[in-house]
């Protein structure tokens, strides 16, 4: 994904090495980026400038991350936050999404996913590492919608139907390859591993309603009106 040039970019990090290597990489994406160590500095930064995004870690030198987008809230400051962090716990992204952040992923992730992140919370999307994002959507309260196509959600619905890839192929008008290949990718977006489950998070999620399942929790039927 494409984002335009020239957004004022906040990065807080305490890690030296790390925080000079996003600022080189969003400086060579034409952005303009100011560096700061701590969750005091970050907040002061946001009372006194005019910023389009945060980029910050969780652990920092005083108070936290979280806290900080906290106090930020508090004030009124609705500056989208992506953190970028190594807490690869799904418990922590979910509270940091409950906290109103928009984006969250790992700092062992490549530099083109921070890129994509940017472009999803500017363009006022939501974003999580899909390595956690089944899980983090789980465990939110808040009403984070998983980043999935118009053609993914029309297979959900399919699938919830109770529809096999062949039939799905055949509705569609695309090749059952293709099904699959949208499912797997829909899988893994929600952090499943089968069907049936891939069922049950979508409920849970209300990517699907109006449908029922039979005693024994297998099969998916469509809902009489």
């Amino acid at each position: 994904m494409q984002i335009g040039d020239g957004l004022r970019i906040l990065v807080a990090d305490d890690h030296p090495m790390v925080a000079q290597g996003v600022e080189q990489l969003l400086a060579e994406a034409r952005h303009c980026v100011t560096v700061v160590s701590s969750g005091e500095a970050l907040v002061e930064r946001l009372i006194a400038e005019d910023v389009d995004v945060v980029i910050s870690d969780i652990s920092m030198q005083g108070i936290n991350g979280l806290d900080a987008l906290r106090q930020v809230n508090a004030i009124g400051c609705n500056v989208p936050f992506v953190f970028l962090t190594m807490h690869d716990d799904a418990r922590v992204a979910g509270e940091a999404m409950r906290c109103g952040a928009r984006g969250y992923l790992l700092k062992t992730s490549a530099g083109e996913e921070l890129l994509r992140a940017i472009g999803e919370v500017v363009n006022g999307r939501t974003y999580v590492t899909p390595t956690l994002a089944g899980q983090t959507l789980a465990t939110s309260t808040c009403s984070v919608q998983p980043d999935l196509t118009e053609k993914q959600r029309q297979i959900l619905q399919q699938v919830a139907r109770g529809l096999r890839s062949k039939q799905i192929a055949y509705e569609l008008g695309i090749s059952v390859r293709t099904v699959e290949s949208h499912k797997y990718s829909i899988m893994q977006v929600l952090g499943v591993h089968g069907t049936v489950e891939l069922i049950r998070r979508a409920e849970q999620l209300g990517l699907i309603t109006g449908f029922i399942h039979d005693h024994q929790g297998d099969v998916p039927l469509a809902r009489h009106k």
